[in-house]
């Protein structure tokens, strides 16, 4: 019983790493449109994200009942050590890719190293078997839909945007944008909130199913709030080479586009998050700058890098499951 404690203890310190890194290496792209337009300015926009990126994980629970039982599903571990050496292998994988990714300044996606982390780590352990393949499907499809979906509303809200505004004068508009990003900046770290740091509340809360301190799938409230924090502390150390890639690598932003991406990102994570799936937020905040660049002229976006964002989101399942795959198998010969 000491023993799967201190594993546990492992876990929740691991587990919050993993969410403090998410913080810097996520929460960067909710606001790196409002600090490119200056907007806001690097230091109220990172309070703004850690204050409204906590009160988001405190709101919802339904993706981290997701993230708990539906890659894997606590309940079918019947050696308790195994399932949490396979959470603690999830969680290393996961965390040496974020700050892989995050060194080279590149915005990968945390759900897709997290998700694909856990089912390398439980195949490893136990098999093909071992997946919750009507779960893991249905997350997989989350993934692939969310970001075309933000291309297509990012798309869409900016072409409005262009109708209604387009007699008015380019200066003023500008600048009642760059105050409404104010807004739109709060709502997407908040939606952020409700999306990507529940995701450390379902790993948790499938270590302590799985080792039987819990009998159910429920999140305590104390994974709830120190989640949240580790998310907002991670906020406030910021992510400035992810800011200066989607900011500005991707397509020159002007306040009247970036509260378009904003918009239209913060709406499909809300989306996504009331039916209970997690989104890479990555994923649909770079997919809606690139639908609301290509809204205003298909050339202006900069493919060569939206390109090779891409391909690293289509090799982080794989690298992250092969990576977890081989530290499940590391964990099980030392411990």
């Amino acid at each position: 019983m000491e023993s799967l404690f201190a594993l546990i203890l492992m876990i929740v310190f691991l587990a919050f790493v993993f969410d403090f890194i998410n913080g810097f290496h996520d929460t960067a792209n909710t606001i790196a449109t409002s600090v490119s337009t200056r907007a806001l300015r690097p230091r109220a926009a990172i309070i703004l994200a850690g204050t409204m990126n906590f009160t988001g994980a405190l709101t919802f629970t339904g993706v981290a009942q997701t993230i708990s039982k539906g890659i894997i599903d606590p309940f079918t571990i019947q050696d308790e050590t195994i399932g949490l050496i396979v959470v603690m292998a999830a969680l290393i994988s996961a965390v040496i890719w974020n700050l892989a990714t995050w060194i080279l300044g590149i915005p990968s996606s945390s759900s897709h190293a997290i998700i694909g982390s856990l089912a390398g780590a439980g195949v490893s352990a136990m098999g093909f078997g071992a997946l919750n393949y009507t779960g893991f499907i249905d997350i997989f499809e989350a993934l692939i839909f969310s970001p075309i979906a933000a291309i297509t509303l990012g798309f869409i809200i900016m072409k409005v945007f262009t109708f209604v505004f387009r007699n008015f004068s380019l200066v003023k508009t500008n600048r009642r944008f760059r105050l409404f990003q104010v807004f739109t900046a709060a709502l997407q770290s908040f939606a952020h909130g409700t999306n990507d740091a529940q995701k450390t509340m379902g790993i948790i809360t499938m270590a302590l199913v799985s080792s039987h301190y819990l009998d159910k799938v429920e999140i305590p409230l104390w994974v709830r709030v120190t989640s949240g924090v580790a998310m907002a502390m991670g906020t406030s150390v910021g992510g400035w080479r992810i800011i200066k890639t989607v900011g500005t690598k991707i397509m020159k932003i002007e306040p009247i586009n970036g509260a378009a991406a904003d918009l239209s990102s913060a709406a499909i994570i809300f989306g996504f998050t009331s039916i209970h799936f997690p989104v890479s937020t990555t994923h649909v905040i770079t997919s809606s700058i690139l639908g609301v660049g290509a809204a205003e002229r298909v050339r202006g976006v900069n493919w060569g890098v939206a390109i090779n964002i891409i391909i690293t989101w289509v090799i982080t399942l794989p690298m992250t499951a092969l990576l977890s795959f081989l530290i499940f198998r590391f964990l099980i010969w030392i411990l």
